[in-house]
């Protein structure tokens, strides 16, 4: 299979799928859980991501894709796929975006990735770790795709874990109402406009952790 940046993959799909849908934003979805994570010393190391595709880009993503059992594709076949995908993520900012007390904080290059395919799509697992690790009183950390090209949804359950931190601390998840209705109105042009081009930021995710 020809290896090809993530977005790349979603364009050329959107050719691929019918010409109706690919005329209306979003083109992916992505279920997500996330995991913040400690230190002994109560500081935040990272975020650690599960991604899970729609069936529709799942099929397309692993089209062509060798694998010794059909239908079937193995963490070792799908790790190629895994390596490129990660690498793609980065120019995006890897669609997650921390603040501790208020201060932008950034991310070094993912670790631990892999991809897994289950029940017909594929879940991309990889870890964020902090470029500085901090211990703030306030973490916001959102997820979201600033173009909208990509939708993103917490998983119903279990959407995010604190691994590791400290007694007292509090987390609160606000959804982004669906935004979807109205984005079908948009068409590609409406997005390539300046005034459209954060239109994602309406459909975050955000995790917020108070502590002690």
């Amino acid at each position: 299979m020809e290896l090809r940046t993530l977005y790349g993959w979603l364009l050329a799909a959107i050719l691929t799928l019918a010409a109706g849908a690919a005329q209306a934003h979003p083109h992916v979805w992505i279920t997500a859980t996330s995991e913040l994570l400690y230190a002994a010393d109560g500081s935040i190391t990272g975020v650690r991501h599960a991604w899970t595709f729609d069936d529709m880009f799942s099929a397309y993503a692993v089209q062509g894709l060798e694998s010794k059992t059909k239908g079937t594709y193995t963490r070792e076949e799908l790790t190629p796929l895994a390596q490129t995908n990660v690498e793609s993520l980065k120019e995006y900012a890897y669609f997650t975006f921390a603040r501790a007390d208020g201060k932008k904080e950034r991310f070094q290059e993912p670790v631990d990735y892999f991809l897994d395919y289950k029940d017909t799509v594929l879940t991309l697992h990889f870890t964020l770790p902090l470029k500085n690790p901090v211990k703030p009183r306030q973490l916001v950390l959102e997820v979201f795709d600033r173009s909208f090209f990509i939708d993103f949804q917490m998983a119903k359950d279990n959407p995010v874990k604190l691994v590791g931190a400290p007694a007292g601390c509090q987390m609160k998840l606000e959804r982004p109402n669906d935004g979807t209705a109205s984005a079908q109105k948009l068409n590609e042009q409406t997005f390539l406009n300046g005034e459209n081009s954060n239109f994602g930021m309406m459909f975050a995710n955000k995790i917020t952790v108070d502590c002690p």
